[in-house]
């Protein structure tokens, strides 16, 4: 039997967030989590009971980043004065340098890295979502990893944060 759904964005929302934050930026991260968990509300009746929840809600989270960043390519954005970026609301300065040096990462390495790490993805789920193969998602996860040590200035030689 399933859980009721609120149990399901109390479990996964976080995770879902963090793989949105890491995908887009905030302001259309919250808009492609709210959107995740409205898909997912509509079609949760119909998920088997043997389903891996997690993996179903980041894909849903995959294809709603996909369809943000296609509609933001077709819309025009005028700009006046441009705001300065603030930290994402309560969070430690130094998470936010990170996530802007994950933001900042190649597009493939930057989803392999938010889906391995933020929402602990395996590989070979990593591979079905950018599809390729479970070699390739590793290596991609991978690479994230190294450039993100080269340029995030929030991280130790021995891995720890300054």
């Amino acid at each position: 039997m399933k859980p009721p759904f609120d149990r399901l964005v109390d479990e996964h929302g976080a995770a879902v967030l963090r793989v949105c934050r890491a995908v887009l930026p905030e302001h259309d991260a919250e808009d492609a989590w709210s959107e995740t968990f409205l898909a997912a509300l509509r079609a949760y009746p119909d998920l088997p009971d043997t389903a891996n929840v997690e993996a179903w809600l980041v894909t849903i989270a995959h294809r709603k980043a996909i369809d943000v960043v296609r509609a933001r390519a077709r819309r025009a954005v005028p700009v006046g004065d441009v705001p300065d970026a603030g930290t994402r609301g309560g969070e430690d300065p130094a998470d936010a340098e990170l996530w802007a040096a994950v933001a900042n990462l190649p597009d493939k390495q930057r989803r392999a890295v938010a889906y391995r790490y933020a929402a602990d993805l395996p590989y070979a789920r990593i591979a079905e979502i950018l599809g390729g193969t479970v070699d390739a998602a590793r290596r991609a996860a991978a690479d994230g990893v190294k450039n993100l040590r080269k340029t995030y200035s929030g991280a130790s030689p021995g891995g720890e944060r300054s």
